[in-house]
């Protein structure tokens, strides 16, 4: 492969590398080309699974700080770079490799974090960002009890929990704001309101009586 091409597959591994919430190595051997397509398509919109070059591949990893894959990077190779919820792609992929035993999940990168293999079926396991906050709708719901059942979570649910609470309270911020606009412009037109009824022809009336 030409010096510039080489390059070019650098650069956009790189950019991968940062663009992603996850990407999980993965060994191929033994898979049909069907096999594959059937797993691209099940990480979900906006991921991508693609076979790489090992040296090339490292060498994109040492240049985004991820240099602890390079021992993972030996035989064949293909990436599952992950856009959204890295935890809905983990469980694709361990759904996957229960089905099609040859692919085998080497470890990767999860919000910046370098993973082992194990580390990335432990996040299969952690429930979605949907799933944490219906149960803490459901447990706001009902008594005390079920909600401190819930914050005895572990610790990696909490922190997903906690991050998924802020992003809902950031997305429900701009409705917020308008009905206190509201009431600020109601606050404003009280004092003139009352001045009016002053200089009113009636009130004047009272005052001479």
């Amino acid at each position: 492969m030409p010096t510039q091409a080489k390059a070019a597959v650098i650069d956009e591994i790189t950019e991968r590398f940062q663009n992603s919430s996850a990407a999980v190595l993965t060994e191929y051997r033994g898979l049909t080309v069907a096999q594959l397509t059937q797993l691209r398509r099940s990480l979900g919109e906006g991921s991508s699974y693609a076979v790489v070059k090992n040296t090339l591949t490292k060498r994109a990893a040492d240049s985004v700080g991820f240099s602890d894959l390079g021992p993972l990077l030996t035989g064949p190779t293909a990436i599952a770079f992950i856009e959204g919820d890295p935890v809905n792609a983990a469980k694709a992929i361990r759904d996957f490799a229960r089905a099609n035993p040859l692919l085998v999940v080497k470890g990767g990168v999860v919000e910046g974090r370098t993973v082992d293999a194990a580390e990335v079926t432990r996040l299969a396991d952690v429930e979605s960002r949907e799933v944490l906050l219906a149960k803490l709708a459901g447990a706001m719901k009902g008594n005390l009890t079920k909600a401190a059942g819930l914050f005895q979570a572990p610790l990696s649910q909490v922190a997903r929990l906690a991050a998924a609470l802020q992003e809902k309270k950031a997305a429900d911020a701009p409705a917020a704001e308008a009905p206190a606009a509201a009431d600020t412009a109601a606050a404003d037109t009280t004092p003139d309101t009352a001045a009016q009824a002053t200089d009113s022809p009636a009130a004047d009336a009272a005052s001479d009586d």
